[in-house]
């Protein structure tokens, strides 16, 4: 391979060989120019890799309009320079070029983490996040190129949904703190973006609304679905939990409830007490089946619980004339009755398997109650003795 003086007019007169022929920079070394059996020319640089002794060989760009010598010339100083720090331009354009997006990110996401570890609900809430806002936005960004201002500004066109957005906000987060431990990445670009305010729903049932709602569960003709609000509303649990129940969580001789740790949301097994009327309410379930399968809430099936009460839940708040209030909400309306009665919140917080006592704080409120019939015994004492 000859080695030349470059210069604009020689390279131009270099002929189309009858071979590929590689020429060598006299004033650049491992700086060339290869020229094929037709006529194109093209800048390369090889170089060997310090570490590994491999050798190495980059194209730069064809010779012509678009890639002069002199710019040529540049690239490949600078390519050099960087071999000469220890680095590898090659194997760094290759990765580079396969480096995942985060499309790859987000199927690795559910396939390694979500799927074996979160509860389906969960899985098919972070499925939507990502088809509906993450993806259409992010999906063909290499997960390397991601900045804080890409999730800020998908963070800011969510503001009319602040739970929603926020929701979304911490699956980035989650997910960009895998793909460190997948070495994908060296920081969470999703870390330090501040969330919106949410208001928290207060909605739960009074005294009256609660006899409305009990008279129509009486009604309705699926008592099945009926029995399933009406544990909930004794027990307060999550309607996911009474509707994965099996018969043989149920200890009725000692009043408890046995949660797996696969049905609650902190992944945690739970022993939750049982009111006389929960007992009852169980027992008599059991005694009026007539094809006793493993469920408590069976579906059609009685191999199969119970899927989804949407549309019986609909039905029943139309009957018991309740607005704006969802089956979560019978949560609230429990809490509220045994925190109005007199029970203190971190009781609550344990019937409810509430893990932080912030999440009860929003009935402290309710606690005035009690503590205002027991301020006025002494009003009463004055006034009978006046």
């Amino acid at each position: 391979m000859p080695n030349i003086r470059f210069s604009k007019s020689g390279l131009d007169r270099i002929p189309a060989p009858n071979r590929d022929t590689i020429y060598w920079d006299d004033a650049l070394p491992g700086f060339g120019l290869r020229v094929k059996t037709s006529g194109v020319k093209r800048f390369v640089v090889q170089y060997r890799n310090r570490q590994t002794g491999q050798s190495k060989r980059k194209t730069l760009g064809r010779y012509g309009p678009t890639l002069s010598l002199h710019a040529a010339r540049d690239m490949a100083r600078k390519l050099l320079s960087e071999v000469v720090r220890g680095e590898d331009p090659v194997t760094m354009a290759r990765a580079l070029r396969h480096a995942p997006t985060v499309h790859q990110l987000a199927e690795q996401y559910m396939s390694e983490h979500a799927i074996p570890k979160k509860r389906p609900s969960s899985v098919q809430n972070d499925r939507s996040m990502l088809d509906r806002y993450i993806l259409p936005k992010m999906g063909s960004l290499r997960v390397r190129d991601v900045t804080h201002a890409h999730v800020q500004k998908l963070h800011n066109t969510m503001r009319e949904t602040p739970y929603q957005a926020n929701r979304t906000l911490a699956l980035l987060s989650k997910m960009f703190e895998l793909s460190m431990r997948w070495e994908m990445r060296v920081d969470n670009p999703a870390r330090g973006i501040e969330k919106f305010a949410e208001e928290k729903r207060d909605r739960w049932l009074s005294g009256a609304e609660l006899k409305r709602l009990l008279s129509a569960l009486s009604d309705h003709p699926n008592q099945i679905a009926a029995d399933a609000i009406r544990l909930q509303l004794l027990t307060g649990a999550r309607i996911g939990e009474v509707l994965k129940a099996q018969w043989t969580d149920f200890d009725l001789d000692r009043g408890v409830w046995i949660k797996p740790s696969h049905h609650t949301k902190q992944k945690r097994r739970e022993h939750l007490p049982l009111s006389a009327a929960a007992c009852a309410l169980v027992a008599e379930m059991q005694a009026s089946r007539t094809d006793l399968g493993p469920w408590l809430i069976p579906g059609r099936s009685p191999d199969q619980p119970y899927k989804d009460l949407k549309v019986f839940w609909r039905s029943v708040t139309k009957a018991a004339s309740l607005e704006n209030y969802r089956i979560h909400d019978n949560r609230h309306t429990h809490a509220s009755h045994l925190v109005s009665s007199g029970l203190s919140l971190p009781i609550v917080g344990r019937l409810l398997g509430h893990t932080n006592p912030l999440t009860t704080q929003r009935y402290a409120h309710l606690a005035d109650d009690p503590l205002r019939q027991a301020a006025e015994v002494m009003s009463r004492k004055m006034n009978e003795s006046s």
